[in-house]
């Protein structure tokens, strides 16, 4: 037994001057990480563009019926051709491409809007005319507001 112990501290000798440690002295370490991020905020405030072409259809789903409803080609059909629409302007007026280039925006957003109200207000026979009319109006509204509001800022 004392042979055994006096081999033992002669092997640990050996080992702190060649500077080695011996396996059964090694020290294991055992660890994890863990990341929480905490979301704040409703999923409409974390989304905007989201949130605008929810605002954008529910605004032109009212003005559609409301459209449908005057022209007589039925309320319905006007909510339905206004919620499209509506949710087109919404991605129109939240494109970061768009926000640098404020005519073009006001212009995309007039014809989309001339295109709908279009659309909702006829049926029937010529109605590619007109929609195509009142398409060309919206989109010369549309820069003309545009422009008029750049000007008077």
């Amino acid at each position: 037994m004392y042979l055994l112990n006096k081999y033992n501290a002669l092997a640990l000798t050996m080992c702190a001057l060649l500077g080695a440690m011996p396996a059964c002295f090694a020290e294991s370490y055992q660890g994890s990480v863990t990341k929480t991020k905490v979301q704040s905020g409703t999923y409409l405030q974390r989304h905007p563009v989201v949130k605008r072409t929810a605002i954008g259809a529910g605004v032109g789903a009212g003005a559609g019926a409301l459209t449908g409803l005057v022209t007589g080609k039925g309320a319905l059909r006007g909510a339905l051709i206004g919620t499209g629409t509506g949710a087109g302007v919404g991605l129109i007026r939240s494109s970061k491409t768009l926000k640098r280039h404020p005519v073009a925006k006001h212009v995309a957003t007039g014809t989309a809007v001339g295109l709908g109200l279009g659309l909702a207000a006829n049926r029937g026979h010529g109605t590619g005319k007109r929609v195509a009319a009142t398409t060309g109006i919206g989109a010369a509204i549309g820069l003309g507001t545009g422009l008029l509001r750049d000007e008077f800022r």
